[in-house]
């Protein structure tokens, strides 16, 4: 999971085996045995969550990647691409391919707006959000996500009293709270296609965590924020709305920018490594000696709300690829 994807992840030295699709570069393609690893990952549900938290908060995400997840995860990204017949073309873009043509032209993405369910959740007096406050959310991840094919458009709304869904705590073997898990599979509509957002609290931290995009349990699939960090919330400096932001990016497919710290294991290459999360907005910052200033302003780094602006090239090509490979 991502606690509002600002968690350190463990560094993670991916091989050009796991480079592959979504950075314009070659891609290695499937190799035998990686049906049986994508099934494996399959069974691993809480290993495709991730998190993020505040500034200290939980510094050490309990669901972080290790380097055996994300080899499967990259494994089975690959294998079910080609089982939906697509490779990735000179651009890094997925196309499909044909038996009459060398290799696919055209990309698979095309714009998509994606329907939204909002689950408020509340404990009878606390965490209640007005359809305005919620339009508000999804004004501001329109705007973030303009430049990348995707749109959001409010779907339905409820809102479910329940003390214990309200403050949800991530035990230390970073399994999904079984309150959590409750909550997804009472409350959950829709297809993969459909963004399921759940507002809440944590108490630990977190300001809010996503499942990336897999073959997983469906019921499971969504974003938890906590409520307080939509624009206006009172999360200071995390009140912008960038936290579901950061979340969505993780539930297109995106990881952190300092996964893998100065090894760059973003899989993404046109963010510049960083070795560890970046606090505030610490213009300036420069952690590896690789090109290029740590991308602070990115929406996938820990900066404050007011610091994060931007996806990558390479970032949008990635959750695009993720997209039409899981979710469209």
């Amino acid at each position: 999971m991502k606690l509002r994807s600002r968690i350190a992840l463990s560094s993670l030295m991916l091989g050009a085996v796991a480079l592959g699709l979504g950075q314009g570069t070659a891609t290695a393609q499937p190799m035998a045995g990686e049906a049986t690893v994508a099934a494996d990952c399959a069974t691993h549900t809480d290993a495709v969550n991730t998190a993020r938290s505040a500034k200290g908060g939980n510094r050490v995400d309990p669901h972080e990647f290790s380097q055996a997840q994300v080899d499967r995860m990259e494994a089975a990204y690959r294998t079910a691409a080609a089982a939906k017949g697509l490779a990735p073309m000179a651009s890094g873009k997925l196309g499909h391919t044909s038996s009459r043509k060398p290799g696919p032209t055209t990309p698979a993405f095309a714009a998509t707006t994606v329907s939204v369910y909002w689950h408020v959740i509340t404990n009878g007096t606390s965490g209640k959000l007005t359809t305005t406050q919620i339009q508000s959310q999804l004004n501001v991840l329109n705007n973030a996500y303009a430049s990348s094919g995707f749109s959001f458009t409010l779907a339905g709304t409820e809102t479910t009293t329940n003390s214990d869904w309200y403050s949800i705590a991530f035990p230390a073997s970073g399994q999904e709270p079984s309150d959590a898990k409750a909550m997804k599979t009472a409350l959950h509509k829709g297809t993969k296609a459909a963004l399921n957002i759940y507002s809440t609290t944590f108490s630990d931290g977190t300001l809010g965590y996503a499942q990336f995009p897999s073959t997983n349990n469906t019921t499971l699939d969504g974003v938890v924020i906590d409520y307080r960090s939509i624009p206006g919330g009172s999360l200071s400096p995390y009140n912008q709305g960038d936290t579901a932001t950061h979340e969505v990016g993780h539930w297109v497919g995106l990881y952190h920018t300092f996964q893998g710290g100065c090894s760059g294991g973003d899989l993404v290459s046109d963010t510049p490594a960083e070795a560890s999360p970046a606090f505030g907005c610490p213009t300036g910052r420069d952690t590896c000696s690789a090109t290029g200033l740590d991308p602070i302003k990115n929406f996938m780094d820990y900066t404050d709300d007011s610091c994060m602006n931007t996806f990558s090239a390479g970032q949008t090509t990635r959750m695009q690829n993720q997209w039409v490979t899981y979710r469209g």
